[in-house]
């Protein structure tokens, strides 16, 4: 039988052409968030299909799949993003995009992954995983890859700190494996991130060699019974205590809980108009000011995105969060565009039920502000 790792590997690369084909085929009837889609849809599928034919006993998590709380206490778990960097890949021409594939065990953590970049025509895995001779310390200034769209806060000031140089980039797995091949010197992230999106980059950085955590130094977890992991460090070992002193310094502001996490992806999408990175189930509901507005996860987020009554939403300001539970409350102002050069605010009241790793409800109240009515 395979072993875990090649079978990782084998995974991710399959993964990667059929992305390419997809990319090369499609290119010319969809694009941007509409072409990341299909290929995370197509890749899911593929990715859960040979996983089912090679170790059908073993559980998974992926992004793209509905969360089963059963994982928890499963001995083996599979923890994939068939697509990570949808963004980038639906630009024709960008290469920072990957496909993950990582095993977690009981008692053991991470023990075999792969990294795929289809548009490199690479694959990285825990049996092969690359020793790069890196230039020393003080060869020049060093160099840390961030998230594109949605980099760290505190960053700038990290990389005064220490003198280094910031590169931008997309996907998690494109940024960890620019580490591993000594492109760059580290990753730092701490803008909101799943356990999908770092399980396969730490599983090959690890055994590369490189120093990984979250950005207060503990252990990155997994199979956790919310797979919300806002941040970590990838990075060569010989910088990492220099490093790691100047986050702690500067790294202060405190982290979302993985509810509010994903009670406040979702107010994002209000204004983006685009729920890619919300989580809701498949038979979530809302309900607004006693009228029904969803009934499935699907018609909520194509409402997000497409619904009239969204479109004209201009602003989140004023916004707070209380959790308690299972349940979240955010409250928040609203600017809307009225027409004719006017703007409306309104106060809004939205109530979220989150048991797990998905948004099963929303109960919203929408009221007037000040002198609207």
């Amino acid at each position: 039988m395979t072993d875990d790792a090649a079978l990782a590997a084998e995974i991710a690369s399959a993964a990667g052409e059929l992305l390419l084909t997809v990319r090369a085929t499609e290119a010319d009837a969809l694009s941007g968030r509409e072409l990341g889609r299909r290929g995370d849809h197509d890749a899911n599928v593929l990715i859960l299909g040979l996983l089912a034919e090679h170790r059908p006993g073993d559980a998974v998590l992926s992004e793209e799949s509905a969360d089963d709380p059963a994982r928890v206490d499963a001995d083996r778990v599979w923890i994939i993003d068939p697509l990570d960097g949808s963004k980038e890949y639906g630009m024709l021409g960008h290469t920072d995009w990957a496909v993950h594939v990582a095993l977690w065990e009981a008692g053991r953590g991470l023990t075999a992954g792969a990294v795929a970049q289809p548009g490199l025509g690479a694959v990285y895995s825990t049996d092969d995983a690359p020793v790069v001779e890196r230039r020393p310390l003080g060869d020049g200034r060093p160099r840390i890859v961030i998230s594109g769209s949605r980099p760290p806060e505190f960053v700038g000031d990290v990389a005064r700190a220490v003198g280094a140089d910031l590169v931008p980039m997309g996907s998690a797995g494109a940024k960890a494996m620019a580490v591993l091949r000594g492109e760059v010197d580290a990753y730092v992230h701490a803008g909101g991130q799943w356990e999908w999106d770092s399980a396969a980059p730490v599983a090959v950085a690890r055994a590369a060699g490189l120093f990984c955590a979250r950005i207060d130094g503990t252990a990155l977890e997994y199979n956790r019974p919310h797979p919300y992991l806002p941040d970590l460090v990838i990075c060569r070992p010989d910088w990492a205590p220099t490093l790691m002193a100047a986050v702690a310094e500067h790294a202060t502001a405190p982290t979302d809980s993985p509810r509010v996490a994903m009670a406040r992806a979702y107010i994002r999408s209000l204004i983006s108009h685009d729920a890619s990175h919300v989580r809701l189930a498949a038979d979530a509901w809302r309900v607004e000011n006693g009228q029904r507005t969803g009934d499935t996860g699907a018609e909520i987020r194509e409402r997000l995105e497409h619904g009239p009554e969204y479109l004209p939403i201009r602003r989140v300001r004023d916004l707070t969060f209380h959790e308690w539970g299972n349940d979240v409350v955010a409250r928040f102002l609203l600017d809307i565009d009225a027409g004719r050069g006017a703007d409306l605010t309104v106060s809004v009241t939205e109530h979220f039920d989150i048991p797990a790793g998905e948004i099963r409800s929303i109960l919203a109240i929408i009221e007037p502000h000040g002198g609207n009515s």
